[in-house]
């Protein structure tokens, strides 16, 4: 294989909904490109992108595929990702190393939900969209329908390249109104007849011929400039126009495909060619410090790895993109997250399952190599000295939690090891051992993909494993002022044991002055803070601890074994055993013994007194609570507010939000348990949400009962 320069490379990211056929695209695109001898399918589970077992067990992608072919002196890079919104990881990787994306629209059910989530990333990370309306020789194909959804979302930015004359079972015949040619397909498809445009499509292929070159003319003066003065442009001048638009997301064109039949795919690619950026007519990637970095084959060598496979006899396989330079197979690089130094013994194309060893790949190209040790996604490798260093990808926030553990015990040391290889495959997929819920909890874009993980890790690594419902990371607080005195003596021959603290505990509210004043035993007692200590809790909220002991009751050698107590309790609520936050605390009295006094005494009493004080100052038992925004088509609106309500949502707005509506609420995390499920279920799986953490409120007080219960019968089953 040829070394391809910076201009001579296309990187794509193949987008859109399951089932809208980007997969058997990408077979099309391999077999025109010669790398492939003959397309495979999804039914014959032989395709180049599916090719891991539980891929070819669902018959739908589940990880991005890199892919490559070569087409008239081009390389093109393409990476096929997963349709399902559980797998949106592997879609946001794509795009962020790809230049431009090609979303990918079923021909039957248009523009989906799917599609807005795609195209919001895509905004996010301002990358160009080009649209192909692929499936056309579906009996219920409706190639108008789709494009008047893409306007009603999209806008007047939606320009037609082309157009299907006969859409259906029937299908064979695209106009294509930027070369005003007709183009014709025997059943097998491939390379097409090249025909004039009928007598009765003249009028609407010319209408859309003068719309394409308006569109064109509008993203460039000197375009617009010699239309107004010519009335036309050239083929060659409309796809400069063009290309300006992408690059600014200033037009998004529609192509059409039939990729199982393998008809326009030759023309596709050639759009793809002629008016797609290549990375160095992109925006230079932006290292961590604000430095641009052009795609300069010139620059000093530096990769970006964005992606990571297990593969069998190869083991760990990672994918980059080569930022600036060449890198060439033996180059010795260093990584700047953890500055330790990599080889690269070896260097990959990479055609999914397929992959063609070169000697070097110039800045942007995408390829793989293996063998790296200390090396992940996310970093980024370059020459010794080159200060670069560019930033993590970011997925969404995780939307389904479960605890996990194997069947049998002995197997958890190496089901730890599996979900951290899970994690560096899919990053979305997120691992904690939580030391407060003492489980290991996994998080993930919804059950389907929890599922997912769950099939590789007992059909690929033998290990059996169950879900169960996670714990709530409750939290406890007061509510109201209390006091409390503990006296800790303990005598067992020699020196004995001391310790008598009096405190006020009190809830905390920023902004709030230091005491001077407290009621004790309802008598008003003035108070002398001789010291304040303000603590972050870990876990959120706060603890502020003062000394206001006088006349040298307690002596200041003690006061952090006091506080050490305190905290002790707050990392072990009253209540349930959850951590507690946002109280404030006043050691006022005590008394402690010249010889049996020590700091474990008076850890103990402050521990004791403080536990005592709590419960006598109304506590709660405070709840995550989560911003909740659910993406919903208009007619399943009234079920999935209701679906809300019944889980103690507060419906905080909704909002038309390109052709669908858009639901804010507040929901408490118990409540969101298996919500993707049930979301999926009630629309069809037509909508789709995103939560965020909010806040800690207080639960109501049915709940409290509920939970008080629970941990005191837990309590005495230990016992």
């Amino acid at each position: 294989m040829k070394t391809y320069k910076p201009k001579e490379i296309k990187n794509i990211a193949l987008v859109g909904s399951s089932g809208s056929g980007k997969t058997t695209l990408a077979e099309s695109m391999l077999f025109e490109g010669g790398v492939i001898p003959r397309r495979g399918s999804i039914g014959a589970k032989n395709t180049s992108s599916d090719y891991r077992p539980v891929e070819q067990e669902y018959g739908s992608s589940v990880f991005p595929a890199v892919l490559y072919t070569e087409w008239k002196e081009h390389k093109l890079n393409f990476i096929d990702t997963p349709g399902a919104d559980d797998f949106v990881g592997g879609v946001i990787s794509a795009l962020n190393v790809a230049d431009t994306g090609i979303m990918v629209i079923n021909a039957v059910r248009g523009v989906e939900v799917g599609t807005e989530i795609i195209g919001r990333h895509a905004k996010r990370l301002n990358k160009p969209l080009l649209f192909v309306i692929n499936q056309l020789d579906h009996e219920k194909a409706n190639f108008e329908q789709a494009v008047e959804q893409l306007k009603a979302t999209y806008g007047a930015k939606m320009v037609q390249i082309q157009y299907p004359v006969n859409p259906g079972l029937g299908f064979n015949q695209v106009v294509d109104v930027l070369k005003m040619e007709m183009y014709q397909w025997k059943p097998e498809g491939g390379k097409p007849d090249v025909l004039p445009i009928p007598a009765g499509e003249q009028e609407k292929a010319e209408e859309l011929h003068n719309a394409l070159i308006e569109a064109a003319a509008e993203n460039d003066e000197s375009l617009m400039e010699l239309f107004f003065e010519k009335g036309t442009l050239s083929e060659e001048e409309m796809r400069a126009g063009i290309k300006k638009g992408l690059v600014t997301r200033g037009m998004f064109p529609i192509f059409c495909v039939s990729a199982e039949k393998d008809m326009c795919v030759r023309r596709f690619m050639e759009f793809v060619i002629n008016v797609t950026p290549s990375p160095c007519e992109m925006p230079a990637s932006v290292t961590t410090d604000g430095v641009p970095v052009p795609y300069d084959e010139n620059g000093p060598t530096s990769l970006y790895m964005f992606n990571t496979t297990v593969e069998p006899h190869l083991g760990e396989v990672i994918y980059f993109k080569v930022i600036s330079g060449v890198v060439h197979e033996g180059d010795d690089l260093y990584n700047a997250t953890n500055d330790t130094k990599e080889r690269i013994s070896q260097l990959y194309a990479v055609a999914g399952k397929n992959r063609t060893k070169v000697t070097e790949m110039m800045a942007g190209d995408i390829g793989a190599t293996v063998k790296l040790k200390n090396t992940g996604n996310g970093d980024t490798l370059s020459l010794k000295d080159v200060d670069y260093r560019f930033e993590r990808i970011v997925y969404p926030n995780s939307r389904y939690r479960a605890a996990i553990r194997a069947l049998n015990n002995s197997e958890e040391e190496k089901l730890s090891e599996i979900l951290q290889r899970i994690h560096q495959e899919d990053p979305s997929f997120l691992v904690e051992y939580s030391k407060e819920l003492k489980q290991t909890i996994v998080s993930g874009q919804g059950e389907f993909h929890l599922n997912t993980m769950k099939w590789r890790i007992e059909h690929n690594d033998k290990i059996e494993i169950e879900y169960f419902a996670p714990r709530i990371p409750y939290r406890e607080t007061i509510t109201r002022q209390a006091q409390a005195d503990y006296r800790h003596k303990k005598q067992s021959g020699g020196a004995g044991q001391f310790g008598e603290v009096h405190l006020l505990i009190e809830p905390f509210v920023e902004g709030a002055p230091d005491p001077v004043m407290y009621k004790i035993h309802n008598v008003d007692t003035k108070i002398s803070v001789k010291d304040r200590e303000e603590t972050e809790l870990p876990w959120g909220g706060k603890l502020i601890f003062y000394n206001a002991i006088v006349g040298g009751v307690i002596d200041a050698r003690f006061m952090p074994a006091i506080l050490k107590g305190i905290m002790e309790k707050m990392e072990e609520g009253p209540l349930t055993g959850s951590y507690a936050r946002d109280i404030r605390v006043t050691v006022y009295d005590g008394k402690m013994h010249p010889v049996d006094s020590n700091e474990i005494s008076f850890r103990l009493a402050g521990r004791n007194a403080f536990s005592s004080a709590f419960k006598q100052a109304a506590p709660k038992i405070l709840e995550p609570v989560y911003d909740v925004e659910v993406l919903v088509p208009d007619d399943v609106m009234g079920d999935v507010m209701g679906d809300l309500q019944t889980r103690r949502a507060i419906i905080m707005g909704m909002e038309a939000d390109s052709g669908f509506q858009k639901l804010m609420a507040k929901v408490p995390l118990k409540e969101m348990q298996r919500y993707s499920t049930a979301l999926s279920s009630i629309t069809g799986g037509r909508a789709t949400f995103t939560m965020k953490f909010a806040s800690y409120e207080k639960v109501p007080g049915e709940i409290q009962e509920e939970l008080l219960k629970s941990y005191e019968e837990a309590k005495d089953s230990d016992e």
